[in-house]
């Protein structure tokens, strides 16, 4: 996997870049305008982000992800992970016929649902899950591979299925780990 040299990152304009982060050469970036990316982050190959985004510090995105924050914007806090495909909107049409779809009909005659997603600190997404806009996925979640994130959901729990629904308690172990890597890397 090839990454975009610290030269070309600085040529796409990112709001901010923190120290470290690795974007692959295959990634591709619209609107870096608008995106924040921490300390030590890191892009994969065929990843897709657009529109307002903003990541924390040590977070993943791996292979053939999209991140489409729009206006609303999509937020990804300190060492969350996006395993292989998943998807997050921030925005989406309405599907129910009462409207025209797709980005080349004109607003007046569409009705979209824009709002936020938040993923706080040590979320970890599994692959091809899909997340809706106005989701928050609370502190230490684990999401289940294939799931339907439509409801936001609570702490450290872990969340599988197509809509999601809770399984059982995520321990809260990594939260020592966490500590102990951030004091190796500040010595």
């Amino acid at each position: 996997m090839g990454y975009l040299s610290e030269s070309a990152l600085g040529d796409m304009n990112f709001k901010s870049l923190g120290r470290g982060v690795r974007i692959s050469d295959k990634a591709s970036i619209y609107n870096a305008e608008l995106m924040d990316i921490g300390d030590y982050s890191r892009v994969d190959d065929f990843c897709i982000l657009s529109g307002k985004v903003s990541i924390g510090r040590y977070c993943h995105v791996t292979p053939m992800c999209l991140i489409a924050g729009g206006q609303p914007g999509v937020e990804l806090r300190d060492f969350c992970t996006l395993a292989y495909g998943v998807k997050v909107f921030a925005q989406s049409d309405d599907y129910s016929g009462e409207t025209m779809v797709n980005s080349l009909v004109p607003r007046k005659y569409k009705r979209e649902r824009f709002a936020p997603v938040l993923l706080e600190r040590q979320v970890i997404v599994g692959t091809n899950s899909v997340i809706f806009p106005g989701i928050t996925v609370a502190e230490g979640c684990a999401i289940g591979a294939m799931t339907l994130v439509a409801k936001s959901t609570d702490p450290w729990g872990i969340y599988v299925g197509s809509p999601a629904r809770w399984l059982k308690a995520r321990k809260k172990d990594l939260n020592d780990l966490e500590s102990r890597f951030l004091q190796e890397e500040d010595a």
